[in-house]
């Protein structure tokens, strides 16, 4: 297995025997499970959704929840299954296409998976979100209170992008990312993505057992996706990682064509990648203003400013400013960068000398 471990802030790969232990440790307490799955996996070869690999991973999901595990299914598939409807062969690229396909094939989907959760006396609710949705304060409060009351009351959420009505401003763009958003809402103990990829691969080909810190290195190793139905590939998932450790959630891809897969996930069988959380859990305001909104401007710190904040944790004042970029007031969340713009923070911007107080600052 292969290792990639930040050292001096450059990337290493080192190679070890398989370390089940590690794995063990990180997951023997995981009890609230978000899982993503990909439209690769719900669909076949002439991209229609396929019954038999459907009823595969509901049947490993009501596996997990059966073991008293608080399941939240974040699901692809919509656009596909409208495709096979409406005769398409490959991704519409008109917007109101798109949203048609959706139309059509979400209440197919969650007609399916009603179905076949019911057969093991689960419930299914279905939630379907847009970034505003995460964006705005209260209804970000609505939605976790919402799933929160939902999993004490032993539902399944079942969630996707509210593709019918989402445009580019209020779009999440993938849902590699809205499972990592979904993960850190509700402060998951951990988020597996599923696709048919085995893993992150190294410039070898080989599965990378452990990622402690998803670096440029890191992000090097990423490869789009060329499937007609899908968005995204590894580099979303990459982005996704960034978000969901940083929350203090560990994230673990796999391939989810492998039988029984999440099973082997949770007794700690080295499959896949593992992205270790940082230290610590982020508190539920710094994650919204870190992850849930689209920063409406940047800020350039010289390297006192960047050394007070990210080291010393002190506020950002506005005379360690070098420069501003994007239109942007009080209220808003901006980037913080460092002068080789590596974005290293992101805040609540205010007026005076204190631009951004570290009461409202995140260190990425």
């Amino acid at each position: 297995m292969v290792w990639l471990i930040p050292r001096h802030s450059r990337e290493i790969l080192v190679a070890i025997q398989p370390r089940m232990k590690l794995r063990q440790e990180i997951l023997r307490n995981a009890r609230r499970i978000v899982v993503k799955v990909g439209t690769g996996l719900l669909t076949d070869a002439q991209n229609r959704l396929s019954l038999p690999q459907i009823e595969n991973l509901v049947n490993q999901l009501a596996a997990l929840r059966q073991q008293k595990k608080e399941i939240i299914f974040v699901t692809s598939g919509a656009i596909g299954a409208g495709m096979a409807q409406l005769g398409l062969k490959s991704r519409p690229k008109r917007l109101d296409e798109l949203q048609a396909a959706a139309a059509i094939g979400q209440s197919k989907l969650m007609a399916i998976y009603d179905d076949l959760f019911g057969r093991h006396d689960i419930t299914v609710a279905q939630i379907l979100l847009t970034h505003d949705d995460l964006k705005n304060r209260t209804r970000h409060l609505n939605a976790q209170n919402t799933l929160t009351t939902l999993l004490a009351r032993g539902v399944v959420p079942i969630i996707n992008e509210n593709d019918t009505v989402s445009v580019d401003e209020i779009k999440f763009g993938d849902n590699d990312r809205l499972g990592a958003l979904t993960a850190t809402l509700i402060d998951a103990d951990l988020l597996v993505i599923l696709s048919h990829v085995e893993g992150l691969l190294d410039k070898a080909g080989k599965v990378v057992s452990v990622v402690a810190a998803v670096t440029r290195d890191v992000e090097a190793l990423a490869g789009g996706t060329d499937r007609v139905t899908s968005v995204g590939g590894m580099k979303s998932k990459l982005a996704a990682a960034k978000i969901v450790t940083r929350a203090g959630t560990p994230l673990i891809i796999a391939n989810g064509d492998r039988p029984n897969v999440l099973a082997d996930i949770l007794a700690g069988q080295e499959v896949g990648t593992i992205f270790l959380p940082h230290t610590g859990k982020l508190a539920h305001r710094k994650r919204w203003i870190a992850f849930f909104q689209r920063p409406a401007g940047t800020v350039v710190v010289d390297d006192g400013a960047r050394t007070a904040v990210h080291d010393a944790g002190k506020s950002l004042l506005a005379k360690g400013v070098l420069r501003r970029e994007g239109k942007f007031g009080p209220g808003d969340v901006v980037s913080i960068q460092d002068q080789t713009g590596n974005e290293f923070a992101r805040g609540l911007v205010r007026t005076g000398n204190i631009l951004i107080h570290r009461d409202d600052l995140v260190i990425l």
